[in-house]
């Protein structure tokens, strides 16, 4: 699939924020199950110039961030709509995202955090070559959850 990253829209935004629901546990993720987290990505100044918009065709798929966490280092975030989750096509997605990153930027690692409870994109994320670093705990959604902290090495 021809997956493209365009910079995401006030629109596209609204449209994640407040219409992709996501089931059970997942709810997690949900846009709106955290009111600071939904403050800034309605914020189009605090999404800048490091928030995608994942597209197949004019059919938005996804979201991206990504932005430099030290020299060529970055950090990205991802996420897909609800109804394609779980449908094994995670794989393909992480490898558009990193392919998009690595194709901009000089890149030596990507990292990335998950909850830890999110077992399915972390075996995405392992299948791919990401490794485990260490845990945290974060506090979002009104607590405090663990997450992994995780490296895929680039060369």
């Amino acid at each position: 699939m021809m997956y493209k990253f365009e910079k995401m829209t006030q629109e596209q935004a609204e449209e994640i924020a407040h219409n992709w629901h996501y089931d059970g546990d997942y709810a997690f993720y949900d846009m709106e199950a955290d009111e600071e987290d939904l403050e800034e990505f309605l914020d189009c100044k605090a999404r800048g110039n490091y928030m995608f918009a994942v597209m197949i065709e004019d059919e938005l798929i996804g979201f991206f961030s990504v932005s430099q966490a030290a020299a060529n280092v970055y950090d990205i975030g991802l996420g897909m709509r609800p109804d394609l989750t779980g449908n094994g096509r995670g794989t393909e997605f992480l490898h558009a995202c990193m392919d998009f990153v690595q194709s901009r930027f000089t890149v030596d690692k990507i990292t990335l955090s998950v909850a830890t409870f999110n077992q399915r994109a972390i075996k995405v994320y392992r299948k791919v070559g990401f490794k485990d670093m260490d845990t945290f705990m974060q506090d979002t959604n009104g607590s405090t959850y663990e997450f992994l902290w995780m490296l895929y090495e680039c060369v």
